[in-house]
């Protein structure tokens, strides 16, 4: 099986799956390859919090233009996976020399598909973009051509808890990807100065109980396969046994009153409201909630610098850090290096990241009394 993901989340993702009990699991550019049985590929779509959906190779081959894409496809058998009242959708992926227009491929593999029906039964399935039967995947590198079968559907990111959004939210995969790198395990207090719509603060949530993402989801593609066990699917759905304990609090704060609205509705969609508090506040009158917390956060940069000194933020950001969390770990997301440089602290790790189109600097900071030297001499 190969999970998709987004750029910079892979070695995330990899960590996540060998905790679901995944072979031989191997990184790709935005993907991790990886065997295991059908109660795997259902808990891969349910807990996995980084995968953008989980595809099921069904045949690879080589291919040097369309025409060749066509006859290959048309070899497969597709009574094994599609009936003619069926509905189907096609996605391409294309990396490739030869290839350079992903929708023509796209027609191709439909028209191999429609035409295997026709010759066989005088009648073809039908496609259908909204809610498809089956969707698959034609995935070209270089040559190299795989057919898949989607299992997910709609991407894994949308987790179906948003009631409401702001300006350019946070992707929920990616958000999950940025706790998790960042250690978090709800052993400890969590804080977002700038919490927005509430991402962050309902992904630092669902890993601090162990919920899986995928509970809030309608429907995952695999339900509608030939295959699909209904049994064992509801016993992996209904399966609690991992859930845990969370002893501390999440406070989430933001200087837009909408925004603490919109997030309060998220929350509450998500049924973690017990757990997170919320307050409009502007980040110079943040007062640390607690002695010992983490702080993550996504402040305003490219498309969501709209007015006002921006610089101005980031250097108070910085003063909050150093002022009110001394003691304490911050990771900060921006796309906007010199904005940054503001905060005025030197990070100790920087992660590259991909938040939309936006190449983005993920920043971690320790904040400690004195000087630097000091703090790590001490810490070695």
């Amino acid at each position: 099986m190969i999970a998709k993901t987004f750029l910079g989340l892979e070695e995330v993702l990899a960590k996540e799956l060998i905790a679901l009990g995944a072979n031989d699991v191997q990184i790709q550019r935005r993907a991790v390859s990886f065997t295991g049985d059908q109660s795997l590929l259902y808990k891969a779509n349910l807990h996995c919090r980084t995968a953008s959906r989980i595809l099921k190779p069904v045949f690879s081959f080589n291919a040097a233009n369309a025409d060749e894409v066509y006859e290959q496809v048309k070899s497969i058998n597709w009574s094994q996976y599609l009936s003619v009242d069926s509905t189907f959708a096609i996605d391409s992926t294309v990396y490739s020399d030869q290839f350079r227009h992903s929708k023509f491929v796209t027609y191709r593999v439909k028209d191999a598909i429609v035409d295997w029906f026709s010759e066989k039964y005088d009648r073809r399935p039908t496609v259908s973009v909204a809610n498809p039967k089956l969707m698959i995947n034609i995935h070209i590198a270089q040559r190299r051509c795989t057919i898949s079968l989607d299992s997910s559907g709609e991407s894994l990111h949308k987790r179906g808890y948003r009631v409401e959004q702001t300006e350019a939210p946070i992707n929920e995969a990616l958000a999950a990807g940025m706790l998790l790198m960042a250690d978090w395990d709800g052993k400890m207090n969590f804080v977002d100065p700038m919490c927005g719509s509430g991402t962050l603060l309902i992904e630092a949530a669902l890993i601090a109980l162990n919920i899986p993402p995928g509970i809030y989801r309608k429907e995952f593609a695999f339900e509608k396969w030939a295959d699909f066990d209904e049994e064992l699917f509801d016993s992996l759905y209904n399966d609690d046994s991992y859930e845990r304990d969370f002893d501390y609090r999440i406070y989430g704060s933001d200087i837009s009153p909408r925004a603490i609205r919109i997030a309060e509705e998220n929350v509450k969609a998500a049924g973690l409201s017990k757990y997170i508090d919320l307050k409009a506040l502007p980040l110079q009158k943040l007062e640390r909630p607690a002695e010992n917390c983490l702080l993550v956060t996504n402040p305003p940069y490219g498309e969501r610098i709209t007015s006002g000194d921006i610089y101005k933020l980031y250097e108070d950001l910085g003063s909050l850090l150093k002022h009110k969390f001394t003691g304490n770990t911050a990771w900060v997301i921006s796309s906007d290096e010199e904005c940054l440089y503001k905060i005025g602290l030197k990070p100790s790790q920087k992660v590259k990241l991909l938040n939309g189109s936006l190449e983005c600097l993920y920043c971690r900071y320790d904040i400690f009394d004195g000087k630097r030297k000091e703090y790590l001499s001490k810490k070695n």
